[in-house]
């Protein structure tokens, strides 16, 4: 009797189980006809055991910037705030660290007196070659891939684009020559244009040719309303990032503003991205932190770090839709502090540098 009633309980719960596969299919089939694409999202796990011990007692304290290059090494800029604690027992890592694709450190270099004393973004161009920022100095810098030589520096350290040419005067948002507090940089492939996200004092994106001359800008300081109603090129606050897609317009976090902004390259406004955050603008600290593409040549998505969340948002790119997310508070492995800045390797890996309590980097794998 018990295994007649078992049959037929399993009859119900497989009679079940494809209804509900029937319902998917025919589900997904009505949303495909009404245009709306049934999207299978990237999937990542976090890696534990990457990046590899570091050798001499070696602490990596705030990461100021993670940024890939073409055999997909990763950079890490790393500010050098250790604690009380750590000032006692452990070693500052170098400024820069270099780590192959299986976490094994490769190279370290920066002489932090000649480097930005608040290391703030990096990025590996086209040729190979490193740039660095500070946004406390108000300069990036431009250095061989290998860190033996600087080969060229924005701005001058330590003069910011202010009334006074302190960073406490007033921002002026005009100058040719100096930045104020910038944040994040990218260089175009095709003619070696430089784009600083400038920044922490000014509200602008400021573009250099390839010799440091000033080109063009746009962008100015807006207001709460402004940003609600989608008005492009103003800044509720940080001009906190800056990526050229494949497609050739340039992406620019608006951080407080819970936003991408997307322009041309000369700076005329596209359309916004919104960085949807339950906490944004209550913490202060903004949601569109950092940003970066999947690696297929139609860049289909877009990861957004919201730092204030403490998550990873996933984007579709050219709907701006919310595909999914993933990442917790905390300190626990693949939680984070504050995501600061992100980076994307060739094989679509996300690695993730956190300036809040975490200080640390973490690799997330692609899985799916």
């Amino acid at each position: 009797m018990k295994c007649i009633k078992w049959a037929r309980l399993t009859a119900l719960a497989a009679l079940f189980s494809i209804s509900v596969g029937v319902w998917d299919s025919l589900w997904n089939e009505v949303r495909a006809q009404s245009g709306q694409q049934v999207v299978n999202a990237p999937k990542f796990e976090v890696d534990p055991y990457w990046p590899k011990p570091l050798p001499d007692r070696w602490v990596i304290a705030s990461v100021g910037g993670v940024c890939v290059d073409a055999q997909d090494h990763l950079f890490t800029v790393n500010r050098d705030n250790l604690t009380p604690l750590e000032l006692k027992t452990a070693t500052l890592s170098p400024a820069v660290t270099e780590f192959d694709l299986d976490g094994n450190l490769v190279n370290s270099w920066g002489n932090r007196d000649l480097l930005p004393t608040r290391l703030h973004g990096c990025f590996v161009d086209y040729q190979g070659n490193i740039w660095i920022g500070g946004n406390e100095d108000g300069i990036f810098q431009k250095y061989s891939h290998d860190g033996n030589k600087m080969l060229l520096q924005i701005g001058t350290k330590g003069r910011f684009d202010t009334s006074d040419g302190t960073m406490t005067g007033a921002p002026m948002n005009s100058s040719h020559t100096l930045l104020n507090c910038p944040a994040s940089i990218a260089v175009d492939p095709t003619n070696g244009d430089v784009y600083i996200a400038d920044g922490y004092g000014n509200r602008r994106v400021v573009v250099f040719d390839s010799s440091g001359h000033f080109l063009r800008q746009w962008g100015r300081q807006g207001t709460v309303d402004e940003v609600d109603a989608g008005v492009g090129g103003v800044f509720l606050k940080v001009v906190h990032c800056i990526v050229i897609g494949k497609d050739g317009l340039v992406y620019v976090c608006d951080r407080l503003g819970g936003r991408i902004e997307v322009f041309d390259k000369m700076g005329n406004f596209q359309r916004d991205i919104l960085v949807e955050s339950k906490t944004g603008r209550l913490t202060g600290i903004g949601s569109a932190f950092w940003l970066g593409f999947s690696p297929d040549p139609a860049q289909k998505f877009m990861y957004v770090g919201d730092g204030s969340d403490a998550e990873i948002r996933i984007l579709d790119r050219v709907t701006g839709s919310a595909v999914s997310s993933f990442g917790r508070p905390g300190n626990t492995v693949g939680a984070f502090g504050v995501i600061h800045t992100l980076a994307v390797n060739s094989r679509g890996d996300l690695i993730v540098g956190d300036s809040g309590n975490g200080r640390r980097i973490q690799m997330w794998r692609l899985v799916r």
